[in-house]
């Protein structure tokens, strides 16, 4: 069963009942050295820090280890979907009005496969505005987006909360670690 959307469909309910919202699932590589990534995020975050990533890890490979779906050899990876995530959903467009956004277009749109610009709105008909810098405004059915990027700036850095670090190992150098910093230098 191979098929992303089939994939998706078993994945999202365990994302769920964890309390998370899956973004992006991908099936990447050839049949001898596969990779599904799983991409999700925490509601109240929009992140993942890595004991939620690992809880939601091991409930999506003992669902794949019951349901065997992919017919190959194949890695496991979830993630967060980071500060320049993708945007897979009309919701995420409304989020994140104001921000770059790299587009992807199939079909394409006004003879352009690729536009690079600030998201300025979606409408009911989920049909996406944008600025672009070069051609002005532009508006594109949600259905003709094949992938869609945040672009990292220093706009997008401020409004995104940080991820908490609670679950990070906090490093304290002592004076002697500090002291054989001191010793690589360039004269050696």
């Amino acid at each position: 069963m191979s098929d992303i959307a089939a994939l998706s469909a078993l994945i999202a309910p365990i994302a769920t009942q964890l309390g998370f919202e899956l973004v992006r699932v991908q099936l990447n590589g050839s049949k001898a050295a596969m990779t599904l990534q799983v991409m999700a995020e925490d509601p109240a975050t929009g992140q993942m820090t890595l004991a939620q990533c690992a809880t939601l890890s091991r409930a999506i490979s003992e669902m794949l280890d019951v349901e065997d779906p992919i017919e190959s050899e194949y890695a496991l990876e979830v993630s967060s979907p980071g500060i320049d995530r993708p945007l897979t959903r009309p919701t995420d467009f409304a989020k994140w009005i104001g921000h770059e956004v790299r587009l992807k277009l199939e079909p394409e749109v006004d003879g352009r496969k690729r536009l690079h610009g600030t998201i300025t709105g979606i409408d009911a008909a989920q049909n996406v505005s944008f600025d672009m810098p070069t051609i002005g405004a532009v508006t594109v059915p949600y259905a003709a987006i094949s992938g869609a990027k945040l672009v990292l700036t220093n706009k997008l850095i401020n409004a995104t909360r940080p991820l908490d670090a609670g679950d990070a190992d906090e490093i304290i150098e002592s004076d002697e670690s500090v002291a054989n910093d001191n010793d690589l230098t360039d004269e050696d």
